[in-house]
């Protein structure tokens, strides 16, 4: 099977998804604290849930698939065609009542991700991509999606979640790029990826991520003509720390300052 075979499919995991998650949004939803004890690491119903049909619908058309998935483990994982799932990336914005959350789902062949979506149902977004291209579709219509050009870091507009996140020496290294930076701000989890595809800003540095927080957003930043990385220039595809820019250049330079 082609990826164009999938596209269809995971615009319907998309769209049930949401139609899960928005009953909760914006409510007095059950929040649990995944590692108690320890920092808040928020999970609520709407997340289990919303994995949960995802899981459903994937099982019933795709059974020989595997699935790694944040909220229900992995499972078939030395399959040739893996879906990865992240219901709600950015679940301490979705509590605050803030829309820079999204449901991400990816596509992985032997490995690879091969397609990524980034959907957020209640502005009712979907950001796209096959590595070959990527796509916006949402209130404004639809329409490609390209990364500007930036050739220095003194020129780039740069997003973090939180430095917070990181821990002491990774900060400290991050803090050397910020300021040289144009512009930094902080927030936005999936959200950012996506406005860099956009052409929105230019640099996205984090650290302790998991496959599920960056798989989908892969295809969509390199088929919208961006790169993606570990800060030592490997794959992204299994998290830890990563820095994302829409400009080889920037990109470049960012690593060179990370790379001490």
């Amino acid at each position: 099977m082609t990826v164009i075979d999938f596209a269809a499919f995971i615009g319907r995991l998309a769209t049930s998804s949401g139609d899960t998650i928005l009953p909760f949004f914006r409510t007095s939803l059950t929040i649990d604290n995944k590692h108690p004890g320890r920092d808040f690491d928020p999970v609520t119903e709407a997340d289990r849930a919303a994995e949960a049909v995802m899981r459903r619908l994937i099982k019933a058309s795709f059974p020989q698939h595997g699935i790694v998935g944040e909220e229900f483990g992995n499972e078939r994982e030395d399959a040739d065609y893996v879906w990865v799932l992240d219901p709600i990336d950015g679940t301490k914005s979705f509590i605050a009542g803030f829309p820079v959350w999204g449901t991400l789902i990816a596509l992985l062949h032997k490995g690879t991700p091969v397609f990524g979506m980034m959907h957020q149902p209640f502005i009712g977004e979907r950001f796209s991509g096959d590595n070959a291209s990527a796509t916006y579709k949402g209130p404004s219509g639809e329409r490609k999606l390209g990364v500007r050009r930036c050739a220095a870091i003194k020129d780039a507009v740069l997003f973090t979640t939180s430095p917070l996140l990181m821990n002491d020496a990774d900060r400290a290294i991050f803090e050397k790029v910020q300021a040289g930076a144009r512009l930094t701000r902080y927030g936005g989890d999936c959200y950012s990826y996506c406005m860099l595809a956009a052409g929105q800003l230019d640099l996205v540095i984090e650290t302790e991520l998991k496959p599920y927080d960056v798989a989908a957003l892969i295809p969509i930043i390199t088929g919208a003509g961006g790169v993606i990385t570990t800060w030592d220039g490997q794959p992204a595809q299994n998290g830890g720390r990563i820095v994302a820019a829409g400009d080889k250049r920037v990109h470049e330079a960012a690593m060179k300052i990370l790379n001490g």
